[in-house]
């Protein structure tokens, strides 16, 4: 079930987690792509039409104003990419073939 947040297009699910309404898109996913790119709302629009500028703009807000706890959830997601690829990795490096 979602929550209401006090931002228009922002709503959380059932982790408490800011998605973007009528999306399955996560606001962290979206602020991914603007910090990793330098993509302004306009070629965030371009890069994922399904989403309006008011939800983009909704969703960059909701960031701003909750930056510190967002940058943790993303550091953490990160860190559970990281460990991931580094068990895949090393899996792919050891002789298990007789």
């Amino acid at each position: 079930m979602l929550s209401q947040t006090r931002y228009e297009h922002i709503m959380l699910n059932d982790a408490q987690v800011p998605m973007i309404v009528g999306t399955t898109m996560k606001v962290t996913e979206l602020v991914l792509a603007h910090l990793a790119y330098g993509w302004s709302p306009e070629e965030l629009h371009f890069q994922h039409p399904d989403l309006t500028l008011r939800q983009i703009h909704s969703a960059l807000a909701y960031y701003w104003d909750h930056k510190a706890e967002l940058d943790q959830d993303i550091e953490r997601r990160l860190q559970v990419v990281d460990r991931a690829q580094r068990g895949m990795s090393s899996k792919l490096f050891r002789s298990d073939i007789s």
